[in-house]
């Protein structure tokens, strides 16, 4: 017993003595009739499978939790309607419209309710950009008494008042005074003394056009947008819009026009406010929409990030109840029956948020409606070669045509 223990521990001390790893109990030696081994391959297959199936599990999960998650906390669905959150462009400083190229605008606040604040911009017309450099609040206010038409900008979800495309826009009314004051005959943007639209132009150009604005433009962020105080909802944003426009109103001189102009999530707050003004018999002199819908549930089942739902059994359940929860509505197909003044809406056809058989539905609905019989309502749509999608309708050259040739005579410029 001794020898026989000596041998096994001299055994176990000797590496060329132990089992090699892979070989067979019988010492590694293969048989003649045995194939070479080909266990780790099938393995490997099978750990591939395998993960592939857990991935396959946990988007199903996900899938079938998200709906789930909405249903039971509605107040998430509000925040994607929304999307205030959504602070772009990043690093922009509300209080310097300076730095976004606007350089004859005032920044300032205002309270629709006590302990609440907004943020309004106010950009003046051409005739007083050398006046304006270093004036305070008051004499931006009362510039608003001037011989110059108002443009109240209702932007939509995601973002501030200080958005690029919404800059940009702003921008536009700048051309069409440059047009009829320098150039009547000139029928685009695109004449021999401007080669690009506005937000392509060179600095010079730029500040050109920016100095030479004709409008007042008054834009200002909801709240719970931007730097503006509170929680979003439906009845706030109207709330906050009828501020602002009563605000100008009792500013302006009274032979002046006053326009209203909402974009996406915008034009359903712009209806909103003009059926309560056109309902107490302060309508505005017109109204534009761009990029409209017809209510929030119908634009929510269009949506692309609705997508990969659409399809499921209780997707109105699941989803679009979860909107009418938060009281979120925005029916534009219900307020157009209620508005007597003027409307435009301005469509793409190639618009992927917000689709173009949603504006056209709404324009359809818009020309049959009793209050708006004797009023002008046109519907304008940009081709998919164009390329202006969700936002870029204001790099049409012809937009300046459309406003004016829809507006009546040429935008009013003081003398």
């Amino acid at each position: 017993m001794r020898r026989r223990s000596s041998l096994t521990a001299e055994k176990d001390s000797d590496p060329e003595l132990k089992q090699r790893p892979g070989r067979a109990a019988s010492g590694g030696r293969q048989g003649p009739g045995e194939e070479p081994s080909m266990g780790k391959k099938p393995f490997r297959r099978l750990g591939l499978l395998g993960k592939m199936k857990r991935i396959m599990m946990v988007l199903l999960v996900v899938y079938i939790t998200i709906p789930v998650i909405i249903k039971l906390f509605p107040s998430i669905q509000a925040k994607l309607v929304f999307l205030n959150f959504v602070r772009m462009p990043y690093f922009i400083d509300l209080k310097r419209p300076l730095d976004q190229g606007l350089n004859h605008t005032h920044n300032f606040y205002l309270e629709p309710e006590a302990g609440l604040k907004i943020g309004v911009w106010h950009t003046v017309p051409a005739r007083m950009w050398r006046e304006a450099q270093g004036k305070d609040g008051r004499w931006y206010e009362s510039t608003l008494n001037s011989a110059h038409p108002i443009v109240l900008y209702l932007h939509g979800n995601a973002g501030t008042r200080g958005g690029d495309h919404r800059v940009q826009l702003y921008k536009v009314n700048a051309i069409i005074y440059l047009r009829q004051v320098y150039r009547p005959g000139c029928t685009s943007l695109s004449c021999d003394w401007l080669s690009e639209p506005p937000d392509l132009c060179p600095v010079s150009v730029l500040l050109q056009v920016l100095s030479l604005l004709g409008y007042h433009v008054v834009t200002f962020d909801y709240r719970g947008w931007g730097d503006s105080d509170g929680s979003p909802s439906e009845r706030g944003m109207t709330s906050d819009a009828l501020f602002i426009y009563d605000w100008l109103r009792q500013r302006r001189a009274e032979s002046l026009p006053l326009y209203i102009w909402g974009h996406s999530l915008g034009t359903g707050v712009a209806t909103n406010l003009v059926r309560r003004l056109c309902e107490r018999g302060t309508p505005p002199h017109a109204l534009i929409l761009e990029s409209p819908f017809t209510n929030i549930r119908e634009e929510a089942r269009s949506h692309p990030f609705s997508m990969v739902y659409r399809l499921l059994p209780g997707f109105d359940w699941f989803f679009l109840d979860s909107i009418s929860a938060n009281n979120i509505r925005f029916a534009s197909d219900e307020n157009v029956h209620h508005i007597s003044c003027p409307v435009l809406i301005l469509h793409a056809e190639d618009d992927s948020v917000v689709p173009f058989q949603l504006g056209k539905k709404l324009y359809n609905m818009a020309s049959q409606s009793k209050s708006l019989s004797g009023q002008k309502v046109q519907f304008v749509a940009f081709p998919t070669s164009l390329g202006y999608k969700h936002k870029f309708i204001y790099r049409s050259p012809e937009l300046p045509n459309i406003l004016s040739d829809f507006l009546g005579a040429a935008h009013p410029v003081a003398a």
